[in-house]
C-alpha cells in the first residue's frame, strides 16, 4: 500500500499529522468555551437578547428580582452549549462503532458548523440557545472520538504529554477567542462584533472537515469490523516503510487481543465489583472528570469579562484586555504540565493543583467581599486588582494539576473491557458538571457574591484528600500493571499504598524492567515467606528480581 492515500505521508510525518487535526479539534473546543464570555457585556449584543443583560447600567431602576431573572436567563443562554455536549457524548459509544472514528469526526464537526451558523445568524434568544445546544451536540461527539482516534493511531511511551498538549491547544483555543472578542469589540455597537466571534469557529471545523476522510481509520475499528487486512495496511503505513516484518505482526496481533477484549465489555460490567474491581474504577475515573468542572474553572472561562467589568469595576475596553491577557497566560501555564507529568507523577499534580486552587479561591473571595463593599475608594480599587491577579494564578494552578489530567489519568484506570463504556461514562460527568456550574454562576454571584468563591475554595481543599487516598498512582504503568493492583487490593483505601508498593514493568522511557511473570513470582515467594514468618512479615528479604531468574539477593535490581 502506497502512503499517497494518506496525502503522501506515512510513519512518524503520518503520526503528526493526526495529532495536528486532533489538536485542531481541541483548539476549536476551546475556543466554543471563551468566546461567549466577552460578548454578553456587549451594547450590540445587548440589544439583540436584552433578557440576558446582567449589566444595570442599561437598565437602570430595575430591582434585584429583575436581575435574578437576567442572571437565571443568561446562564441557561451559556450552558446550553455544555448540555449539548453531555447530549453529544452518551450516544457517542454506540455512533462511533457504527460510523468509525472518522466518519464521527466528520459529522461531528459538520454539525458544529451547523451550530455556528445558527448562533452568529441569530435574532431571538431562542435561536441562539438553540444553536449553542446544536453546536455543542456536535463537539460532544468530537470530544469523545477525537482522543480514541489519535491514541488508537499513534503509540508512544510519553501518553502522559501527548494528552498534556491537547490540553494545552484547549487552553490555546481559548485565547484565540478572547484576543477576537477584544479586536471586535471596537466595532461595537455594530453587530459584526459578535456575529464575528461566533462565525468565526467554523474556520476551524471546516479544517477539520477537509482533512479527516484523508487520514487513516483507527486500526483497532477495522479489526472490530472483520477488516484485518486494511488493518494491517494501515498500521504499515503508521509504522512506516522501513518497518520490520515480524515487529508489524506482532504488533497487529498485540492490537487485535486488545479488540477483542475490549469488544467482551458492556455498560452492566461497569458497576460489578469481582476481582478487577470495575465499579471501583469506573467511579475514580468519572470523580476525576467531575473535580474538573466543580473546581471552578468555568466560572473564570465563560464568565471573566462580565466579572472584570461587573465585579471589579473595570471597563469594557480594560475588562476583554485582560481577559485575553488571562487566556494568553493560561495557555503558557499548561505547557508546565507537559513537562512534569511524567516527572511528578499525576497524583502529585492533582493535590499541588488543587491545594493551590483552594487558596486562590479563598483570596478572590476576600477580595471581592472588600472591593464590592468598598468601590469608587483607593481600597476597593486595590482589592479589585488583587481579584484580576488572583484570577490569573488559579488558572495557573488549574493548569498545571487537571487541565489535561482528566483526560487522562480516567483512560489509565479502567481496564480495556470496559474502557468504551466507562469512558463514556465520565466524559458525561465532565459535561454535566460543566453544565451545573456555567449554568449557576451567574446566579450565585447574583444572590450570594463573593461567598461563590467561598463554595469552591471548600470544594477544591476536599479534592486533596480524597485524591491523597483514594487515587492511585498511573504513571509509567501498564494497563496489565494496573489490574494487578487493583486484583491485590481488598477496598477503597489500599489500592493507594498497593501502587506506591508494587514493582514496576516499566522504566520512565519506555523500557522493560521486569516480566510480569517476574512480579508475580515475586509476589508469591513474599507472601509464603511472610506466611513462615508469622508477625514479623516486614522484616522477610524479598527474592532479588535480576533478568527474569530469581537471585539470592534481598532487594530487587532494575535493569
Amino acid at each position: 500500500m502506497t502512503a499517497t492515500r494518506y496525502l503522501g505521508l506515512n510513519g512518524i510525518k503520518l503520526q503528526i499529522a493526526i495529532g495536528l487535526l486532533a489538536g485542531m479539534d481541541f483548539l476549536l473546543f476551546g475556543y466554543d468555551q471563551g468566546v461567549t464570555g466577552g460578548l454578553l457585556t456587549l451594547e450590540s449584543f445587548s440589544k439583540y437578547f436584552p433578557t440576558i443583560n446582567t449589566l444595570t447600567s442599561y437598565e437602570d431602576g430595575h430591582t434585584a428580582a429583575w436581575k435574578s431573572a437576567q442572571s437565571t436567563r443568561q446562564g441557561i443562554a451559556v450552558a446550553a452549549y455544555n448540555l449539548g455536549c453531555f447530549s453529544g457524548s452518551i450516544p457517542t459509544i454506540w455512533v462511533g462503532n457504527m460510523l468509525g472514528r472518522r466518519k464521527a469526526i466528520f459529522v461531528g464537526s459538520f454539525i458544529m458548523v451547523i451550530g455556528a451558523l445558527l448562533q452568529c445568524t441569530s435574532y431571538e434568544l431562542a435561536q441562539l440557545i438553540v444553536g449553542r445546544l446544536v453546536t455543542g451536540f456536535g463537539n460532544g461527539i468530537n470530544t469523545s472520538t477525537v482522543p480514541t482516534w489519535q491514541s488508537e493511531c499513534c503509540k508512544s511511551h510519553r501518553r502522559g504529554q501527548m494528552v498534556m498538549i491537547e490540553g494545552a491547544m484547549i487552553t490555546l483555543g481559548i485565547t484565540i477567542s478572547y484576543w477576537v472578542d477584544f479586536g471586535l469589540m471596537f466595532t461595537d455597537p455594530n453587530d459584526v462584533a459578535w456575529r464575528f466571534p461566533l462565525a468565526f469557529q467554523i474556520f476551524f471545523a471546516l479544517i477539520i472537515l477537509g482533512f479527516v476522510m484523508y487520514l487513516p481509520e483507527s486500526p483497532r475499528w477495522l479489526i472490530l469490523k472483520g477488516r484485518e487486512d486494511e488493518a494491517r495496511e494501515v498500521l504499515e503505513c503508521l509504522m512506516g516503510d522501513d518497518t520490520d516484518e515480524t515487529f508489524l505482526e506482532t504488533e497487529f496481533t498485540a492490537i487485535k487481543a486488545t479488540v477483542l477484549e475490549m469488544a467482551k465489555g458492556s455498560f452492566r460490567d461497569m458497576f460489578t465489583m469481582g476481582p478487577d474491581r470495575h465499579f471501583h474504577r469506573t467511579v475514580l475515573a468519572y470523580v476525576n472528570q467531575m473535580f474538573q468542572q466543580i473546581s471552578g474553572i468555568n466560572l473564570i472561562t465563560y464568565y471573566i469579562p462580565t466579572i472584570l467589568e461587573e465585579q471589579v469595576g473595570l471597563s469594557a475596553t480594560l475588562s476583554r484586555l485582560i481577559s485575553a491577557l488571562n487566556g494568553t497566560e493560561y495557555f503558557a501555564a499548561s505547557w508546565v504540565a507537559v513537562f512534569t507529568v511524567e516527572k511528578f507523577g499525576r497524583r502529585t499534580l492533582m493535590i499541588f493543583g488543587a491545594i493551590g486552587m483552594s487558596l486562590s479561591m479563598v483570596i478572590l473571595a476576600i477580595t471581592d467581599s472588600i472591593s464590592s463593599s468598598n468601590k469608587g475608594t483607593s481600597k476597593g480599587t486595590a482589592a479589585g486588582i488583587a481579584q484580576a491577579v488572583f484570577l490569573f494564578v488559579f488558572n495557573s494552578f488549574f493548569a498545571v494539576g487537571w487541565l489535561g489530567m482528566t483526560w487522562l489519568y480516567p483512560a489509565e484506570i479502567v481496564p480495556l473491557k470496559i474502557r468504551a463504556p466507562a469512558n463514556a461514562l465520565s466524559t458525561s460527568s465532565n459535561w454535566i458538571w460543566n453544565f451545573m456550574v456555567v449554568m449557576v454562576t451567574p446566579v450565585a454571584f447574583n444572590n450570594i457574591g463573593y461567598k461563590t468563591y467561598v463554595i469552591f475554595a471548600v470544594i477544591n481543599a476536599f479534592i486533596v484528600p480524597v485524591v491523597y487516598f483514594f487515587f492511585p498512582e498511573t504513571t509509567n504503568r501498564s494497563l496489565e500493571e494496573m489490574d494487578r493492583i487493583f486484583h491485590k487490593s481488598n477496598n477503597i483505601f489500599d489500592v493507594v499504598h498497593i501502587a506506591r508498593t508494587e514493582p514496576h514493568m516499566y522504566g520512565a522511557n519506555g523500557e522493560l524492567l521486569r516480566q510480569l511473570d517476574d512480579i508475580e513470582y515475586a509476589a508469591v515467594r513474599r507472601a509464603s515467606a511472610a506466611k513462615h514468618q508469622g508477625e514479623h512479615r516486614e522484616d522477610v528479604a524479598v527474592p532479588e528480581i535480576k533478568e527474569g531468574k530469581e537471585s539470592d539477593g534481598g532487594s530487587s535490581e532494575e535493569k
